[in-house]
């Protein structure tokens, strides 16, 4: 077989990579600065905490499933500009209003639910424009390309937020990212390959298009699975997140430069996934990659509640790393095979669909993190969580993925390759999918 081209002199593809890889730094720093702003200047409490996180992808519940089905209507890059641009001077007004003494967490969970809005329409957009601008043999390098300028960034911006979070503070800090989603914009602005739109004499009702993108994702065996697997990882991920920043500051005592350090590691982590990941895919088995990534986050998820009991640095250093490593290799393997396994007029309401199911569950972590975290305290909800990656490992682990190399290249009706066997009756996921 030709290997496929490289994508280094792909000018199309540079620009996306590299406003991705941009915006990427200042959402990292944001991450950060975000949490930080709520709990040291505003006193947030851990059910604040839960509505901040919430609000953060409430936009996914609500507006997922329409969202995909208007991308697939609309020129794509078009999209992904505005949408820097919403969540660029939304984020300005944070800064503006700490300056003029008015920040508020009232304000803060605005800017929340904005620039929330605006990510579900990139996000749909972003990933349904990649296979527009390469090959199809060409994705999994392009996914493997822009994980690892993800995996970049979260080690240059959390690091970096650390220091400077004491030398200008939060507030000001979120003004990197304001600027970053400029640039994004700017880059994205600069793709010369021609956006093509759907005919509008081939549309049809919303509702029908939304089932059709909806029908797709639940119809194919394999690819219910990853998300049904996804989906309950998102929702008890949610539940640590939403309590992370509140335990390590007020609960373990460390400094907002230690926390920096801490979410930098597990940056250097997705940056290994992403540089081993195909290595890694290839010594198992695309296939086996799904089920035994997301395996690996259990044991290593469980590290933070054990931070508690002593060397809190050590352990959140380790359970950062490794987590972050498994994500992105995880992450690189299902995207990838969702990319070739859908038709490129489908793309925008597949995606849709997926960020539906598996975004959707965060809103109601982040939620039930703060209730959680209110009623039985920080630690306890901290350990719901590591039984909730449990459950949700179980999902691609009792399934035929574990025992397949090769995942199928285009839509088969959603019947599995002839060599693809499920495991044995009376286990597996039958029974969760019957009811």
């Amino acid at each position: 077989m030709t290997p496929p081209r490289s994508l280094w002199r792909h000018r199309d593809f540079g620009h996306l990579w590299a406003a991705e890889t941009v915006s990427q730094v200042g959402t990292q720093v944001t991450q950060l600065a975000l949490p930080v702003l709520a709990v040291t200047y505003l006193a947030a409490s851990p059910l604040q905490m839960g509505y901040l996180t919430a609000l953060e992808t409430a936009a996914f519940l609500v507006i997922g499933l329409p969202a995909g089905a208007w991308v697939d209507r609309w020129r794509r890059k078009r999209v992904l500009v505005f949408a820097d641009v919403v969540r660029a001077v939304t984020l300005a007004t944070l800064p503006t209003a700490y300056l003029a003494d008015l920040l508020t967490l009232g304000q803060l969970f605005v800017v929340a639910a904005v620039t929330g809005t605006a990510t579900v329409f990139f996000d749909v957009a972003y990933q349904s424009y990649l296979p527009a601008l390469v090959d199809r043999d060409q994705i999994v390098d392009g996914n493997g390309k822009l994980e690892a300028s993800r995996a970049v960034a979260q080690v240059a911006g959390p690091g970096a937020a650390g220091v400077l979070l004491r030398v200008v503070g939060a507030p000001l800090l979120i003004t990197v990212d304001a600027v970053s989603f400029l640039i994004s914009a700017l880059l994205i602005g600069g793709i010369r390959q021609p956006d093509r739109v759907p005919d509008r004499a081939t549309r049809r009702p919303m509702r029908t298009e939304i089932a059709e993108g909806l029908s797709f994702v639940v119809r194919h065996p394999l690819l219910r699975r990853i998300v049904a697997c996804t989906g309950t990882s998102n929702l008890f991920s949610t539940i640590a997140y939403t309590l992370l920043v509140l335990f390590a500051l007020r609960q373990l005592g460390l400094s907002e430069s230690q926390l920096g350090f801490i979410f930098s590691a597990g940056a250097v982590g997705g940056l290994v996934g992403a540089v081993t990941g195909a290595r890694f895919t290839r010594w198992v088995g695309e296939g086996r990659a799904i089920p035994l990534s997301i395996l690996v986050t259990v044991p290593f998820a469980a590290l933070t509640p054990l931070a508690s009991v002593g060397a809190p640095v050590v352990l959140l250093v380790l359970s950062q790393f490794a987590f972050s490593w498994a994500v992105v290799v995880y992450n690189v393997t299902q995207v990838s095979f969702r990319q070739r396994l859908c038709p490129p007029t489908l793309l925008g309401r597949m995606n849709a669909s997926v960020r539906f199911l598996v975004y959707g569950t965060m809103p109601v972590g982040g939620l039930l993190g703060g209730a959680l975290g209110t009623w039985l305290g920080v630690v306890p909800t901290l350990w719901i969580a590591v039984g909730g990656q449990a459950l949700a490992a179980a999902w691609v682990v009792l399934s035929p993925l574990i025992g397949m190399r090769d995942l199928p290249d285009g839509w088969d009706g959603g019947r599995l390759p002839d060599d693809a066997e499920p495991v044995a009756p009376g286990t597996g996921l039958q029974g969760h999918e019957g009811q």
